[in-house]
């Protein structure tokens, strides 16, 4: 016996049940000593067998007759050896039987040669607490040492985020010291949980010298039914080789004798593929000392809240370990002699891991075969997923996913689905909601379900998105969908980004007259926008959702939608400084309105066109398409959106150094709004006025006709104008050489162009400040302005960034080297 006690057949010669309840008392004083305590009291006893305290003091005083399971648990914790365990049992089931038999004990459990053993002061005493004790001293049969993880993969790499959050765990008991540590690693299918679980679990298996337990719990597996808690309850219970004829017939009474067997041990439990905390509560210690690492696709939220497990979340590989892990594959000499392909490989893996294992596995299996020929297979599949098959569903990628999406309700699965459809990196609630027809409040429930099986990731508050492998997943289930089908659900995502998109712009007071759109499909509930800052950001946050919505629409035959939605981003990518994106959402634009046929559509393209270009300093291109919009728009008699074109137009003539031309346009464009009542038109137009008189020399008159628009700006609430006329202003006071309004006027606009998010404003009114201070001889002042100018205007790459630097660099220049003496600055 592990306690000092003698062999199996010391047990022979006790014939009674009181001989055996006060050899059992003997039992618990050497288990105690060995402890370096005077006696176990029922409380530590009750806490190692599950059993409540006042029952084992019936079953040890005799009162009531101990149940076979009760003392096999009560045997564990006492210490006794499997063979000593046996001997026991047969001599307890044959007392049992003679106190049935007639001449039996039947009513006394004792003999008055074996008086029932006394229970200490504290057994005695109702609702004593046990002393306290170490971790070493708590009462615990010596057991076999199980190792059941399973070999960790020799290419592992990166995962240090996650790594380092489980080595965090291996400090001490935080709050609650009684509890087991325990970490949830999730992930989506196919990201690597178990290979980072089993890596991080044989580096550290040293620290949990009572053995490593493991179990597949087969949770999203369709192949095999998952594994239920009861079944693995008893494979923990056979590695510790528990007799048979000691292991409880009930499920929960398996789960308490395991319990019992680890308390006061140090056990790492590896818990892989668990479908959901149900199947995992029942194997969890009850007490401190073990470490229990789960992975499932599922977030486990239940098992997080309740029993305070961490979440560690395993996340895609980054570029650079997606090349590493190909290296420790296929050799690093191989991939560094073909980086090209190998970041091809890496992208069209999306980073995860089980698409990069595929690959790699065909590469390593044909040496010869150049990384580019396999980076093109994947590149010219005609579907995204084939190239990623394997011949066990294991390493089989579409089948991994769709063992996700096989667990799924009814309404999520229909949602995973409609995301296919959906273009852009991601998507916020309310698009999601109207690419499914229904409310934000339906739509949660579903949503949450997608997340929580890691078909869904929400990488910011309310934006969801998944990966491009789950993206073509989900787009191959879509199309098994009726077409009918999938052509409503584009239709409610593209009417919900345009009219939400529209409400939003009219806070950016767009330049141009009104576009009648169609009502929204049923089902589409658009964004409620109120607001210039939240236009502003609602436009960044959908920045890459729209374009990529303009493209989709165009490619799916939503001609209407293309050039509309495009529209309606004008205001913000001129804001920010998107002229890229301008440029190439109205190509789009022009080529859909020419499909439809439809001339005003065609204009509004051409005249979007020339802004963009006229940005980016393309001003033959610009004068092109603005000169065409103008056609049309005369065509269709549409007075409003000719006076913005001859705005425009004057714009062009205007840098390119036609002040006249641009004057006589700018004139027109005033006499056509106030013809069509535009007011913000008109004062937009004296503004431009103001500018030609200025260029002219007639300064007194430009600063009549800008203070005359800034007049009726200010009454309007147009602060874009009115930051535009103050502009104006410094720069006519500048001509005069009273420099020192001017930079208030400037100061003035740049302030208000950065409370309206209008970067490119900002940028410009910053330069003109530096002119003006410049001029003033307060050159520290000026290369001040001028750097802040130059850091948007280079981003933007603004053409007028190369003469601010010019300007900066002279001013640095002449500080660094100033004219010797008797030479004259020029």
């Amino acid at each position: 016996m592990t306690n000092g006690s003698a062999d199996p057949s010391a047990i022979d010669p006790l014939r009674t049940e009181g001989e055996l309840l006060a050899e059992l008392n003997r039992l618990r004083v050497r288990a105690a000593r060995s402890r370096g305590k005077a006696r176990l009291s029922l409380q530590d006893l009750a806490a190692a067998t599950g059993v409540p305290r006042s029952s084992l003091a019936n079953y040890l005083n005799g009162r009531s007759a101990m149940p076979m399971d009760v003392l096999d648990r009560l045997l564990l914790a006492l210490g006794v050896t499997p063979a000593e365990a046996g001997a026991w049992a047969t001599r307890w089931e044959r007392i049992a039987s003679e106190r049935l038999t007639p001449g039996g004990s039947h009513g006394t459990a004792t003999s008055p040669a074996a008086p029932a053993p006394d229970l200490s002061a504290a057994d005695r005493t109702p609702g004593a607490g046990p002393p306290e004790q170490s971790a070493a001293a708590r009462p615990g049969p010596a057991l076999p040492v199980p190792a059941q993880l399973p070999p960790a993969l020799g290419a592992f790499t990166g995962r240090q985020d996650a790594l380092t959050q489980l080595d965090g765990l291996l400090g001490p008991p935080e709050a609650n010291p009684a509890a087991p540590v325990i970490a949830v690693v999730t992930g989506t299918a196919g990201v690597g949980k178990t290979t980072l679980a089993t890596y991080w679990a044989q580096r550290v298996r040293d620290r949990f010298p009572d053995g490593q337990l493991h179990v597949d719990l087969r949770g999203f597996d369709p192949r095999k039914p998952p594994v239920p808690p009861a079944e693995a309850v008893r494979g923990f219970l056979d590695a510790f080789e528990v007799p048979r004829h000691r292991v409880p017939t009930g499920a929960d009474a398996q789960a308490a004798l395991l319990r019992s067997l680890l308390t006061g041990r140090r056990v790492l439990m590896m818990l892989d593929n668990a479908r959901d905390a149900d199947q995992v509560r029942p194997l969890l210690p009850g007490a401190s000392g073990c470490l229990v690492l789960v992975t499932s696709r599922s977030h486990l939220p239940g098992l997080v809240a309740v029993e305070g497990a961490r979440p560690v979340p395993v996340e895609l590989l980054g570029p650079a370990e997606s090349r590493t892990l190909l290296a420790a594959r296929l050799g690093p000499g191989r991939v560094a002699a073909e980086p090209g392909a190998v970041d091809e490989i890496a992208g069209r893996c999306a980073g995860l891991p089980l698409a990069l294992a595929v690959v790699a596995a065909r590469a390593a299996a044909h040496p010869s075969f150049p990384l580019a020929t396999i980076a093109a297979e994947l590149r010219e599949a005609p579907r995204r997923l084939d190239p990623l098959a394997g011949t066990d569903p294991g390493i089989d990628v579409r089948a991994v996913l769709s063992w996700s999406y096989a667990l799924l309700g009814t309404p999520a699965a229909r949602l995973f689905r409609l995301l296919g459809l959906a273009p852009g990196p991601d998507l916020g609630t309310a698009a999601v909601a109207s690419l499914a027809g229904t409310s934000v409040a339906e739509v949660r429930p579903p949503l949450a379900e997608l997340v929580g099986a890691h078909l869904v990731t929400e990488r910011r508050p309310g934006r969801f998105t998944c990966h491009d492998l789950l993206r073509a997943y989900a787009r191959e289930l879509a199309d098994a969908e009726p077409a009918a089908d999938r052509a409503a659900a584009t239709c409610r995502l593209l009417d919900h980004h345009l009219h939400t998109a529209h409400a939003a712009e009219r806070f950016l007071v767009p330049p141009r007259g009104p576009i009648a759109l169609a009502d929204p499909a049923p089902g589409v509930t658009p964004e409620r926008v109120d607001g210039r800052a939240a236009a502003l950001a609602w436009f960044a946050a959908e920045h890459r959702c729209l374009v990529a919505a303009v493209e989709h629409a165009a490619g799916t035959g939503h001609h209407t939608h293309a050039w509309q939605l495009a529209a309606a981003c004008v205001s913000f990518f001129d804001l920010r400084g998107h002229w890229s994106d301008w440029t190439s959402t109205q190509q789009i634009a022009l080529r859909a309105a020419r499909r439809l046929g439809d001339r005003g559509a065609e204009a509004h393209a051409h005249r979007f066109l020339g802004g963009a270009a006229t940005r980016l300093g393309r001003l033959l291109d610009a004068r092109a398409h603005q000169s065409r919009a103008l056609v049309l728009f005369d065509a269709l008699n549409d007075r409003l959106n000719q006076a913005f074109t001859h705005r425009s137009l004057g714009w062009i003539a205007e840098r390119s150094g036609d002040h006249r031309t641009a004057l006589g346009h700018d004139l027109r464009a005033l006499e056509l709004f106030r013809r069509a009542g535009h007011r913000g038109g008109e004062a937009a137009a004296l503004n431009s006025v103001g500018w030609c008189h200025a260029q002219l020399g007639d300064h007194r008159r430009a600063i009549a006709d800008c203070e005359q628009a800034l007049a009726l700006l200010d009454e309007l609430g147009d602060l874009d104008g009115v930051a535009m006329t103050l502009d104006s202003l410094g720069y006519v006071h500048r001509l005069l050489g009273e420099h020192a309004r001017a930079a208030e006027l400037y100061r003035r606009a740049r302030g208000l162009f950065a409370a309206l998010g209008d970067r490119h404003g900002k940028a410009e009114a910053g330069a003109n400040l530096g002119d003006t201070l410049c001029e003033a001889g307060d050159h520290e002042g000026a290369a001040a302005a001028w750097r802040q100018a130059l850091a948007v205007l280079d981003d933007l790459g603004d053409p007028k960034a190369d003469r601010v630097r010019a300007s900066l660099d002279a001013v640095v220049c002449a500080e660094l080297d100033p004219d010797p003496p008797g030479t004259t600055r020029r």
